[in-house]
C-alpha cells in the first residue's frame, strides 16, 4: 500500500494550519489584568512581590504563603511578607499588571525576567529582560507616561 504524496501533504498543512491558528489565538482574547503567564495562574510567575522591595532582588515565593487578589494567585517567601501585600496590595503590586514597562508603552502584553526590574518612586517596573530595560530605562519617563496610558485605557482604571 502506498501513500499518495497529494493527499499526505494537503493532510500535513491543514494540521500545520490549525497549530499556528491555535498557537497564536491567545492573542485574539482579551488579556488579563496580570500576567500570569500560559500555564499558570501565578503571579510574576510565583515570585515574591514584596521582597523587591524589601530585599531588593527577585525571589521566589513558597506555597506556603499565598493569596488570590485580582484573579491571580500571589507567591511570599513569609508570613511577614504576605501580610504586608494584604494590607496594601497596590504598595507592592508591579506596575501594568507585570507584564513588561517596556512593550506597555506600546500597548503591547509581554511576559517578563523576574530579575529585570526596577523601583521608581515607589512602584516596581518589570521588563522583558536586562537589555530592554536598558532602553526602558534611557527614556523612563515617557515609557511610563504612554504604558499607564494604555493599561488604563485597556482595563478602565
Amino acid at each position: 500500500m502506498s501513500i499518495n504524496p497529494f493527499v499526505f501533504m494537503r493532510g500535513t498543512a491543514k494540521a500545520a494550519a490549525l497549530f499556528i491558528i491555535l498557537s497564536f489565538s491567545h492573542f485574539a482574547f482579551a488579556q488579563d489584568p496580570i500576567e500570569t503567564g500560559f500555564f499558570n495562574n501565578k503571579a510574576i510567575y510565583g515570585y515574591d512581590t514584596v521582597a523587591y522591595f524589601t530585599q531588593s532582588k527577585a525571589l521566589k515565593g513558597s506555597d506556603n504563603y499565598t493569596m488570590s487578589w485580582r484573579g491571580a494567585d500571589w507567591f511570599f517567601s513569609s508570613q511577614a511578607h504576605l501580610d504586608l501585600f494584604k494590607n496594601d496590595p497596590q504598595k507592592y503590586a508591579p506596575q501594568y499588571g507585570g507584564y513588561c514597562a517596556y512593550a506597555m508603552a506600546t500597548g503591547d502584553f509581554v511576559g517578563i525576567d523576574e530579575d529585570a526590574f526596577v523601583i521608581d518612586e515607589g512602584k516596581l517596573y518589570l521588563n522583558y529582560s536586562a537589555s530592554v530595560q536598558e532602553k526602558w530605562l534611557a527614556n523612563k519617563t515617557q515609557y511610563i507616561e504612554q504604558a499607564d496610558a494604555q493599561y488604563n485605557q485597556q482595563f478602565n482604571e
